[in-house]
């Protein structure tokens, strides 16, 4: 009794929920982690705490320091500044790592702090400054500076560029912002926008769409990429689709007299093809278009790369540790698993569009991906893409569609199927006409 009385001490319900309001960098639970063991560990640079100091990384910290020194030098700010301006946020940004430990309190933490946001500014900088006209704004370093010269853009932002999106390597962007403050002391503005901006021209460079500006500085670069990836249309077209063109079209809710699918599968790209269902690339690609309407499935571009399965897990983890995030990245994933099923289904969507093989991998291995990411994900069956699944799925149910989806597969698929249907009905009008003139004379012969 005691030592249980003990153990509720520090169970103080409303200060443990204080305390997780205030967290949004997460560890991944082993649970999570051993399904895909390499996925959530950085390859070249720690970013904060969780892996500083792992004996692969240390190479870069040298760097870190030239990072540092460079950006001194080039804004002519004392060190001392940069420092203090951390030091005023110290607890807000400890208090963003989960179960961070008392070791790392105070100091130490401030000049992890100061020295990765100094590196991480210049990266995404040095990124952004290859070309000629903008050396000025940020470059300065030789060319064949091993990680911030040309020859580093070219072979090091890749590696970069995947751990920043790693969920336990985050470091959170308040701290940019305040080292970008001290950089900018006359600058009088705020500068969360041109942080979210930079942070996603390094993550995305070629994304064609700006945030909101009214968009709130973001938590850390995987939550700036995780809603750059959900960015809706403001001016979305109206609905062309009328409301009796098909059953199958999405709605704003499910008919009250149509039976739910307890399943919530839908079926894979080909046997949805051979049922009727075309497919086409949405005009985004924003993962929350993906629409249903008059037959039709839109889906939105995806890249697969050597980062694709990183990026997504990552994303997966993020939503699943951090309260309130949403599980639209979780369904989107559970969702392209469910019609990706076969290489042919790989063949179909990229065909359509829809994926785009960058690393020229086979349709095996690209199933592969989707069909690995997929396991133990928690859904949300409230979201958006869940009534697309039933509208795809009561689309499927009616016969018509498939009769008329043989119909086109077997005689509409070429031109030449066309002509030699047209011929084949052709000759057999001619057939009927020409036995209905032989009859008709038999009948009528006295006349």
């Amino acid at each position: 009794m005691d030592d249980l009385k003990k153990e509720l001490v520090g169970a103080d319900e409303k200060l443990k929920l204080e305390q997780w309001k205030k967290h949004f960098i997460y560890s991944v639970p082993a649970a999570v982690r051993e399904l895909h063991p390499h996925a959530y560990r950085p390859q070249v640079v720690s970013l904060g705490p969780f892996h500083h100091g792992d004996d692969h990384l240390m190479p870069m910290e040298k760097h870190k320091r030239r990072a540092v020194t460079h950006i001194l030098r080039r804004t002519k700010r004392p060190l001392e500044e940069f420092v203090a301006a951390v030091e005023v946020v110290a607890p807000e940004l400890e208090d963003a790592y989960q179960d961070l430990g008392d070791d790392w309190r105070g100091e130490r933490f401030v000049q992890v702090m100061v020295t990765d946001g100094c590196f991480l500014l210049e990266m995404m900088r040095t990124a952004g400054c290859r070309s000629e006209q903008n050396k000025e704004s940020g470059g300065g370093y030789a060319e064949n500076d091993p990680v911030f010269g040309n020859h580093g853009v070219l072979y090091m932002v890749p590696y970069v560029r995947r751990d920043m999106l790693i969920v336990e390597n985050q470091l959170p962007l308040l701290l940019l912002k305040k080292l970008v403050a001290v950089e900018r002391s006359h600058y009088a503005g705020d500068v969360g926008y041109e942080v979210n901006m930079m942070v996603l021209k390094f993550i995305s460079p070629l994304l064609n769409t700006s945030p909101p500006k009214d968009l709130r500085l973001g938590l850390h670069p995987l939550d700036v990429f995780r809603k750059s990836l959900l960015t809706t249309d403001p001016n979305p077209k109206p609905n062309s689709c009328s409301e009796t063109c098909c059953s199958g079209c999405l709605r704003s809710g499910e008919r009250e007299d149509e039976e739910p699918d307890p399943s919530g599968i839908v079926r894979s790209a080909t046997e949805l093809y051979a049922a009727g269902i075309r497919f086409r690339k949405s005009k985004t690609l924003s993962l929350h278009d993906v629409t249903f309407q008059c037959g039709v499935l839109s889906l939105p571009l995806i890249v697969v790369d050597d980062s694709t399965k990183y990026v997504y897990l990552n994303l997966m983890a993020f939503e699943r540790l951090h309260g309130g995030a949403g599980n639209e990245v979780t369904a989107y994933v559970f969702f392209m698993n469910n019609i990706i099923d076969l290489p042919a289904d790989v063949a179909l969507l990229t065909s359509k569009g829809i994926i785009q093989n960058a690393i020229h991998a086979k349709d095996k291995e690209v199933a592969k991906l989707f069909n690995g990411i997929a396991k133990d994900v928690a859904l949300d069956p409230n979201i958006k893409l869940f009534a697309v699944q039933r509208s795809v799925n009561r689309y499927c149910r009616k016969p018509c569609h498939v009769w008329r989806a043989n119909l086109e597969h077997t005689y509409f698929r070429s031109p030449w199927t066309i002509l030699s249907l047209a011929a084949a009905v052709f000759l057999l009008a001619m057939t009927v006409l020409q036995t209905v003139y032989t009859v008709l004379p038999f009948y009528h012969g006295d006349k």
